[in-house]
């Protein structure tokens, strides 16, 4: 029992153990302040994040695009589903307790509930290239540094799409002036996209 005691002493005063605990302290003010916005700020902030994604060669060019689902406020992309379907390969992803996988967007009407209650495709998977990654997160920095929800989804799926150019979307107040704490398990986005910038 105190070698246990121990060993948790001692993974505590590690380095990437520390940034986790400054990350979850970061991520819980930051959450707290997107989750009041309102429906008219969300739809406001997102509409102007858009029209910058669809300025950029990046987007235009690319002949397919992995986007999300938005849960508690995020930067709500859906109009480029609706927008770029049939012009585009649309993909959405899909968790499972292993991992996160890709399948392309058919449509509304083949969404269903996954495991976290967010809608997903009840296509097969896609197992091609992605050309471009729309990647949420509950906090940027403006070396591109993220910190995303906590599960590790999208760190593990962004290291094996590593050729994918990968643009991180958040509010103003998500994109911090300093540094962020991060780890060597934390994958940078190439670029970040604000209602009033992009970074990258």
């Amino acid at each position: 029992m105190l070698f246990k005691s121990q060993l948790l002493d001692f993974w505590h005063t590690l380095p990437w153990a520390r940034a986790r605990r400054k990350q979850l302290s970061l991520r819980g003010v930051v959450e707290q302040e997107r989750r009041i916005l309102s429906p008219e700020q969300v739809a406001d902030y997102s509409a102007r994040v858009m029209d910058q994604i669809e300025r950029m060669s990046s987007f235009r060019q690319a002949k397919t695009v992995m986007l999300y689902y938005p849960i508690h406020n995020e930067v709500d992309l859906r109009p480029l589903l609706a927008k770029y379907y049939g012009q585009k390969t649309l993909l959405l992803p899909v968790t499972h307790r292993w991992g996160m996988e890709v399948r392309p967007y058919d449509g509304e009407d083949s969404l269903r509930k996954g495991r976290f209650g967010v809608p997903e495709p009840q296509t097969e998977t896609y197992k091609g290239k992605i050309d471009l990654i729309l990647v949420p997160g509950v906090i940027f920095d403006r070396h591109c540094h993220r910190i995303g929800r906590g599960r590790g989804y999208y760190d593990r799926f962004l290291r094996r799409h590593r050729s994918s150019t990968k643009i991180g979307v958040c509010y103003t107040f998500q994109l911090q002036k300093h540094d962020i704490p991060h780890t060597l398990l934390d994958v940078r986005v190439d670029r970040v996209v604000t209602p009033q910038e992009t970074i990258g």
